[in-house]
């Protein structure tokens, strides 16, 4: 959905953080609904759009053994693994989700969010945000600014 793949992007720039995208997504990359949701980050965002899989893992082999699959069939809680630094987690779409026959490949690093047995799945952008602020948090948010100001008035301390 380009609505979702706007709010992760934008989330994305806010982490400093590679977006990949990979064929078929089921809509085009300059859709504006993509490009709203993503408000004016858009032009910031590091994006790499791949043809298919195989175009993915050829332009990143160092993601072999770095690669996390964020799925609701996963055992393992994601807050129960240790990310490194230069970690890789896919998503799959939000209709469907990472195909089983790529799971079933990846079962130690497949992980999951908790949530009541009800509910199919969470938002796919919500889903990425939980994710990554915790492999961030893992690796002390590197290289992003932790602390804020007020705009107006001043902090006590």
């Amino acid at each position: 959905m380009p609505a979702n793949t706007g709010n992760i992007g934008r989330t994305c720039c806010a982490t400093g953080t590679r977006l990949h995208l990979i064929e078929p997504m089921g809509f085009r990359i300059n859709d504006k609904t993509l490009k709203r949701a993503g408000l004016d980050y858009w032009d910031q965002l590091d994006v790499a759009i791949y043809d298919c899989l195989d175009d993915f893992w050829e332009q990143n082999p160092d993601a072999e053994g770095k690669m996390y699959m964020a799925t609701t069939k996963a055992k393992r809680n994601y807050c129960d693994v240790s990310y490194p630094q230069d970690a890789y987690i896919m998503f799959g779409k939000e209709s469907a989700g990472i195909p089983e026959e790529l799971l079933v490949q990846y079962e130690d690093t497949a992980i999951r969010i908790p949530m009541n047995p009800n509910i199919r799945s969470l938002n796919l952008s919500n889903s990425v945000a939980v994710v990554l602020y915790e492999a961030l948090r893992q690796n002390r948010f590197f290289s992003m600014q932790t602390e804020g100001d007020l705009h107006r008035l001043h902090w006590s301390r």
